[in-house]
């Protein structure tokens, strides 16, 4: 009876194996490696997650980039060095906060664009409903025939 219950266990321990965490463990030199690792770490995009910073993301492109970025610290490289080695290595999406250069000039500008598109047409717009109403207007004929065609209604 103990055994056939085991066996009935045996697959559940199965099924809850992927629900273990890898959690990556990192030892620094110093607080300061600690404090430019973590920033580094929240300042860097993964190339494969849409919008999720590699300290976030569990992909295994991000685990890579975090190991790497550890051991670029630990070798005493500045915080630009290693951002200029994933920049070289991965292009300017890689940084949450790009250059302004014209390669990502519509990242910059793009928003703006579109908020000042949006309100000239909301401008334009309301500009011209009030001629659109004036127009829609009956004239005395036309009022009058309505008028008449309602007082029939009623008496009908």
């Amino acid at each position: 009876m103990l055994l056939f219950r085991l066996l009935l266990l045996l697959p559940l321990l199965w099924l809850a194996q992927p629900a273990r965490a890898a959690i990556d463990v990192y030892e620094f030199e110093s607080p300061q490696q600690e404090a430019q690792f973590r920033e580094l770490t929240r300042e860097l995009r993964c190339p494969k997650c849409q919008n999720q910073d590699i300290a976030d993301s569990n992909a295994e492109l991000a685990r890579d980039l975090r190991e790497k970025t550890y051991q670029m610290v630990i070798e005493g490289r500045s915080k630009q060095e290693i951002k200029d080695y994933m920049v070289a290595r991965y292009g300017n999406f890689i940084l949450y906060r790009p250059p302004l250069m014209a390669s990502t000039l519509i990242l910059w500008l793009g928003p703006v664009l579109v908020i000042l598109f949006g309100l000239a047409l909301v401008i334009l717009r309301t500009r011209k409903a009030p001629t659109r109403a004036r127009q829609a207007g009956l004239d005395e004929a036309e009022k009058q025939r309505l008028a008449d065609l309602l007082n029939k209604d009623k008496e009908s």
